[in-house]
């Protein structure tokens, strides 16, 4: 059976699609680039950021393009001034209530937020207020939530829920006070979690992140009556055995 196909314009440029494509998905096929924070491909495409705003001519207001579909003729602008102001006013409401302490942050440098921040020229927030302050987590023997680092993206969530079939975390609470956690708030270590890991995979901040043992293993390295042994596995580990 033949695919159905529909003919639409992105930014000056004809391109077309399979019928049941997102803008997203199209923008993607034409090398158009359109930034994402919550957007994860089939396994979160919620459209809960909206960062991903576009344009159509014809619509009023702007349209969520990780889950609008495109329509026969439709043209979209996704680069005008009305689309980058939106777009920064959004990242500055989302950085206004984010921990700011980037340099010592595990993901500084592979942070998708502070990628956008430093994208958009984001050097200030202008939107101050009052923050929502959440305990850390660390608990667990593998995974440290620390939720001042959270977006609200739901990656983590849809990762356990969807991919791992887990549902150990949700967002919890309404209004300001959302969040994401656990059933009766409690710590990773007294649910259901399985500590796979793949929540920390999903998140674009540094809300999740794994237990380091880098400073023991390197105290190690220089004891002279400990063998080091690397052994190679689904994940490297390191074996430590003392010298008898």
């Amino acid at each position: 059976m033949k695919e159905e196909l529909v003919t639409l314009t992105i930014d000056d440029q004809e391109i077309k699609v399979k019928k049941g494509t997102t803008i997203l998905q199209a923008a993607k096929q034409a090398r158009i680039d359109i930034p994402t924070l919550c957007f994860l491909k089939d396994i979160n495409e919620v459209g809960d950021c909206r960062m991903c705003i576009v344009e159509v001519e014809g619509r009023r207001g702007f349209a969520t393009s990780c889950i609008q579909k495109v329509e026969e003729g439709m043209v979209v602008h996704t680069n005008t001034q009305n689309v980058l102001e939106a777009r920064h006013v959004i990242l500055d409401l989302i950085i206004s209530n984010h921990a700011k302490d980037c340099l010592t942050c595990t993901r500084s440098g592979n942070c998708e937020l502070q990628a956008l921040a430093t994208k958009f020229n984001i050097s200030q927030v202008e939107f101050e207020g009052e923050r929502t302050e959440h305990k850390i987590d660390d608990v667990s023997p593998s995974i440290v939530r620390d939720f001042n680092k959270c977006i609200l993206c739901r990656r983590c969530v849809a990762a356990c829920k969807n991919v791992q079939k887990i549902g150990a975390i949700d967002c919890i609470n309404r209004g300001f006070d959302s969040c994401i956690s656990t059933v009766g708030d409690h710590s990773l270590n007294d649910v259901n979690c399985t500590f796979c890991g793949q929540c920390i995979e999903a998140c674009p901040t540094g809300a999740l992140h794994e237990k380091e043992t880098i400073d023991d293993v390197w105290i190690k390295l220089k004891d002279p009556d400990t063998y080091v042994i690397v052994q190679t596995a689904p994940a490297v580990r390191v074996t430590l055995r003392r010298r008898i």
